[in-house]
């Protein structure tokens, strides 16, 4: 397994980036908790499970500030039986009583789904109930995942049911991680038969796949399956992060397979501390038609996912999106893959 590169840059270095582009970028006074510039934008990474954000308190907001949507990746309890569809009707039923009350126009909800996202084993049948409930994104495995145990380790009670629940492991070496993660390939590099499945019966259901916390060879048999059968939902949350981290000319080659690459507040945040300028490259050189921005918000470190939407755009923005190639990122491309067409902006 590789290093991650560093793609934080040193802050002299970043200084000379960043002093311009934080002078000249002047959208307009802002009056919290309003948020400029997230006019029809649409999230297709928002956590809102136990102990982050609180869902119906969120798509309020982005109400009150335009956005046309929220793809909810996590959302209410996700240990025992985890129907996320069922969690965002209960959202949509509560935010049009709200409407109705005061008038705005409430955002689209959809619902994710993880087939790991429960710590159970994954299951073909699980999978299928809730494409058949309404969820219109699958995720593989993210927190869970071999390369995630390998990268930054995890929470010692999903590998020893008997570990004191708070206990966080190291990083695992390889061998220990595939042990207690999940892998999606072979050992010829191919897509495990259950995998296969998983992506057949996604896009028989016409709903989207996120990579989750894949390795390179697991992306790369992953793009070709999806190529392979004709596939055009396909997405990579978080290139820069340490658990995704490719390289701008790796970025090119998915994208030309038809991938987004959905660049998130995440990868800016503190906690990672990519620099955002390397982000705005990134999309120079892959071009837009292949990428998302999202806020992949929800813990309490972080800021509300409609303030991290309105954070990445305004970065990408003030390092020189225009507005056109915003409205691609920002509402065009996620509108796509939630299979929401008639949201696209002109």
């Amino acid at each position: 397994m590789s290093t991650p590169d560093d793609h934080a840059t040193p802050v002299r270095q970043r200084c000379v980036t960043s002093y311009p582009a934080r002078r000249n970028y002047r959208p307009g006074v802002v009056h919290p908790p309003q948020a400029p510039g997230v006019q029809n934008a649409i999230d297709i990474h928002c956590h809102a499970h136990e102990g982050q954000q609180d869902a119906l308190s969120l798509a309020k907001l982005a109400s009150e500030n335009g956005m046309a949507g929220i793809l909810y990746k996590t959302i209410g309890p996700i240990s025992g039986d985890y129907q996320p569809a069922r969690e965002v009707r209960r959202v949509v039923e509560a935010l049009h009583r709200w409407s109705d009350q005061t008038g705005i126009r409430p955002i689209e909800c959809w619902a994710g789904y993880g087939i790991t996202m429960d710590n159970r084993e994954p299951s073909l049948e699980r999978l299928q109930e809730n494409l058949d409930d309404g969820v219109v994104a699958v995720w593989l495995p993210v927190f869970n995942h071999a390369n995630t145990y390998y990268k930054v380790g995890g929470k010692a009670i999903w590998m020893h049911p008997d570990a004191d629940p708070q206990a966080h492991t190291p990083p695992l070496p390889w061998e220990e991680a595939l042990k207690y993660g999940h892998y999606l390939i072979d050992e010829n590099g191919k897509l495990k038969p259950f995998y296969k499945e998983v992506v057949r019966r996604v896009a028989d259901s016409d709903a989207a796949l996120f990579f989750g916390h894949a390795t390179h060879p697991e992306i790369y048999a992953l793009a070709d399956f999806l190529v392979g059968i004709g596939f055009k939902r396909g997405v990579i949350d978080h290139p820069f992060s340490p658990f995704v981290d490719l390289s701008i000319s790796q970025m090119q080659e998915l994208a030309r397979a038809g991938i987004y690459l959905n660049f998130t507040y995440d990868e800016i945040s503190p906690l990672l501390g990519v620099d955002p300028k390397r982000i705005y490259d990134a999309i120079r050189a892959v071009g837009v038609d292949s990428v998302t921005l999202s806020s992949d918000a929800g813990e309490p470190l972080f800021p509300h996912s409609v303030e991290c939407m309105r954070l990445i755009r305004g970065y990408m923005e003030a390092f020189g999106l225009s507005p056109q190639e915003l409205d691609t990122v920002c509402c065009a491309n996620p509108a796509r893959v939630v299979g929401y067409e008639h949201a696209l902006v002109s």
